[in-house]
């Protein structure tokens, strides 16, 4: 995580909870490294003239968290979550959008095992990842927010832990159950052996 005062992002929050827009616009640029580094990490294994750059999606997560003022921002930790979730919107949205391109406009359906048989296609990766983790939600909600807020979020396991008021043991447990568990839904060593890299 970039070396930014917590102190200086939480009061920033507040002051954009309780309606200052300028506190956003100070915020950009404590957190805009961040943001970058999260989102080349979820787009590196697109293709090099994907229409959707590093770039483009920290932009479009900007428009979606600046009309987040409901939001009873915490910290520096709340903040990414959220935008972790925002994030993770986007590129779902995107890969729906380019499967159905491909596929003439009509609605995609992807199954888990299709998608490890056609692993190649990243759009496939991320929605099969997507449906993964709707699936793990069902079962395990607070496992499934842990997935997210580390993968999505980058967010570290002492992070994840203040955002969800329960203790970095438990989290190290839980992120090391679902992690697991989602290797075997996906049924993808590479995809498995990358969130290790990524993740562990």
């Amino acid at each position: 995580m970039a070396a930014v005062s917590t102190h200086e992002v939480t009061q920033l929050l507040l002051a954009w909870r309780n309606g200052d827009q300028a506190a956003f616009n100070q915020l950009i640029p404590l957190v805009e490294a961040e943001l970058r580094r999260l989102a080349r990490l979820r787009l590196k294994d697109e293709r090099h003239d994907h229409t959707l750059q590093p770039s483009a999606l920290v932009n479009e997560t900007y428009l979606r968290l600046f009309g987040e003022t409901a939001i009873a921002w915490q910290d520096r930790a709340h903040f990414f979550a959220v935008a972790s979730d925002r994030m993770r919107e986007i590129l779902i949205d995107h890969a729906r959008r380019r499967l159905r391109a491909k596929r003439g406009g009509q609605s995609v359906h992807v199954s888990l095992t299709a998608a490890a048989e056609l692993g190649v296609e990243p759009a496939l990766e991320i929605l099969a990842v997507n449906e993964a983790l709707a699936t793990l939600e069902r079962a395990d909600p607070r496992q499934c927010r842990i997935v997210v807020l580390r993968y999505f979020g980058g967010l570290t396991e002492e992070e994840i832990a203040a955002v969800l008021d329960i203790s970095k043991r438990t989290v190290q447990r839980e992120w090391k159950s679902a992690r697991a568990w989602l290797y075997s839904q996906l049924k993808a060593p590479s995809l498995g052996a990358e969130a290790n890299v990524e993740l562990g």
